[in-house]
């Protein structure tokens, strides 16, 4: 193998290229390499330094030494060093991320920042991706070509690893971990608004969506010059790449998620959101809250906040505290639409803190004509107490969600009719049309704008897995129950009233259990059949429910299984009370403000 850098640079296919397409970006990921990040950026320059148009960007991934002090001195030396510098650490897939919105070639390079692949080996992968025409040229150690010191452990784990992608992906290539790639600017602009992966499995989604998408890869051959210890692989390393591994999989053949996401950008120029939180009184999850709103990676939007009374924060000019009194929450939310100043309102429950790409994931679908609204899941927090938790394991299982799981866990692309208003994004003219919110239903009242916006003026509303908020959880199992209670008699109320978007069979399945369950004992007594069949029933619920609810520890396994059944038992005699009511909740005076924390009598999800 040759891998040598021609003397002859300008006449090679890597001159011819750039000639002809643009420059090249070259990504380097580096985290804690102060005492050889200069000397390879150097190293790298050289390669290109007047020969071919280039750019190279050295990615900091929160490093915890000189890393990034050392990127920036080499930057102001050489104009083509453009540093991004990440406060945290993202891993790799999440620094390769911001480093390609940052970069504007037409051709961008992944090299790690380590250099145990000789950076002048991307002049022979250029030659590559020319002879082949590909879309895609990666390095691989398996390449018949390729030199390196490869001890025969490594070499059966990686034999092993590539024949499981080819049987569960059927990608044709060999390895897709080496840390030198070649691409082409459109697989990547098609690959990274879909991909989740941000560490160990990160090289195989990115590989997988743009192969399912049809762009082309090649294989290389490469030289490596490795110093460490080809043959630890750590168990933690090893078993995080077997689960996202697992979870592409999924993905890409049982969700099929990353075709679900349709090509699309925000408009130019970028929309205003109006961030609406209504809540009753100040708490540390509303802190939560406006902390994940100033950490968000789009930068256009203000926050109306509607409290009962006024808070005594100076606040910064994108945040207006508009104090509404006691208020039921569709009547404070409409107050935000009216003083709402941008295109888009965003709802947020004030026990909700957005992910930092929230704004960004939504507001993209807006460029979709007929799209008025855009919702997203609700995500426990990992940090929520852990009778907590197990109210959010409740609310994402199967059994209990059906087909409404996509509001607490990330699922594909939808387009749904009906959404809570914790994570709800809707045009100011549509919201305007449809007269905002009912204000005599809660909870409920997003039930009734969805019904306007897509069944009474034909609007459509998708559901993006991505724009996440994390949302905190009541306890179980009475705060929990408690509720799963008013979900239950308000879905039953509508089911009678609003059938459009709550009539149907799901909805009524826990009620269909809970007569089962009472009219068992009567039925048993009257023919054997009926006792064995309600008998097996029975058993098959339980066999089944304490199924759903595993997990690997005992405990949890227990509460979330006895989690199930509480909430179908509460949620089926409540949904049957609300259908059968005639007493609607307009006449309730008094409003209810939960005294619990993650409670704040926002709308619940």
């Amino acid at each position: 193998m040759t891998n040598t850098l021609p003397e002859n640079l300008p006449g090679s296919a890597i001159a011819r290229l750039t000639q002809a397409e643009g420059l090249v970006s070259i990504l380097m990921p580096a985290h804690n390499l102060q005492d050889v990040i200069e000397a390879n950026i150097r190293r790298v320059h050289a390669v290109f330094a007047g020969r071919v148009p280039f750019e190279i960007l050295p990615i900091d991934d929160g490093s915890t030494d000189h890393t990034a002090a050392r990127i920036l001195h080499i930057a102001r030396e050489l104009p083509e060093v453009k540093p991004v510098i990440l406060e945290r650490n993202t891993g790799k897939g999440g620094a390769l991320r911001h480093g390609f919105e940052r970069a504007s070639g037409a051709f961008l390079v992944f090299l790690d920042g380590d250099l145990d692949l000789p950076p002048d080996q991307i002049v022979s992968f250029f030659e590559r991706l020319e002879s082949t025409g590909s879309d895609i040229v990666i390095g691989s150690k398996m390449h018949p070509d390729s030199e390196l010191d490869y001890p025969p452990l490594r070499r059966f784990i990686s034999l092993t690893y590539f024949l499981f992608i080819k049987l569960a992906f059927g990608l044709p290539i060999h390895d897709t971990q080496t840390g030198l790639k070649l691409f082409r600017r459109k697989p990547l602009e098609y690959a990274f608004p879909r991909m989740l992966v941000k560490a160990f499995a990160f090289d195989l989604e990115l590989l997988a969506i743009a192969h399912s998408r049809g762009f082309s890869i090649a294989e290389a051959p490469i030289r490596v010059e490795y110093h460490g210890d080809w043959g630890r692989i750590p168990v933690k390393a090893a078993k995080s790449v077997l689960i996202d591994t697992l979870a592409i999989f999924y993905r890409i053949h049982i969700l099929r998620y990353y075709k679900s996401i349709p090509d699309v950008r925000l408009p130019d120029p970028p929309p205003l959101a109006s961030i609406v939180i209504a809540y009753p009184a100040e708490t540390d999850y509303l802190r939560q809250a406006l902390a994940g709103i100033a950490a968000q990676t789009y930068p256009h939007y203000e926050v109306i906040l509607l409290p009962d009374e006024p808070g005594g924060h100076p606040w910064p000019a994108n945040i207006r505290e508009i104090p509404t009194g006691r208020l039921r929450p569709a009547e404070k939310r409409n107050i935000g639409i009216r003083e709402a100043r941008g295109n888009i309102v965003a709802f947020l429950d004030d026990d909700a803190a957005p992910a930092p790409d929230w704004l960004d994931r939504a507001l993209v679908y807006f460029t979709i004509p007929g799209v008025v609204a855009v919702g997203g899941p609700g995500v426990t927090p990992p940090d929520d107490p852990f009778l907590a938790q197990m109210s959010g394991l409740v609310y994402a299982c199967p059994l209990v969600s059906g087909s409404a799981r996509h509001r607490y866990e990330p699922e594909r692309v939808l387009e749904v009719d009906d959404f809570p208003s914790c994570n709800l994004f809707v045009t100011t003219a549509a919201l305007r049309q449809a007269g905002g919110f009912r204000t005599d239903y809660w909870p409920g009242e997003d039930t009734l704008l969805c019904l306007d916006l897509v069944h009474t003026h034909g609007g459509r509303i998708l559901y993006e897995p991505r724009a996440l908020v994390y949302h905190h959880r009541r306890k179980l199992f009475l705060p929990h129950l408690r509720q799963v209670g008013r979900y239950g008699f308000h879905r039953g109320l509508f089911a009678r009233r609003f059938p459009r978007n709550s009539h149907r069979v799901a909805y009524w399945l826990p009620s269909l259990f809970v007569l089962g369950l009472t009219a068992g004992p009567a039925l048993v007594v009257l023919h054997p059949w009926l006792r064995t069949t309600w008998l097996a029933t029975v058993g098959a619920y339980l066999g089944l429910t304490f199924l759903y609810a595993f997990h690997r520890h005992l405990r949890t396994w227990l509460i979330v299984w006895l989690g199930i059944m509480a909430t179908h038992l509460v949620y089926g005699v409540r949904f049957l009370q609300g259908f059968l009511s005639r007493l609607a909740p307009q006449t309730v005076q008094t409003f209810d403000h939960p005294s619990e924390p993650s409670s704040t009598g926002a709308s619940p999800s």
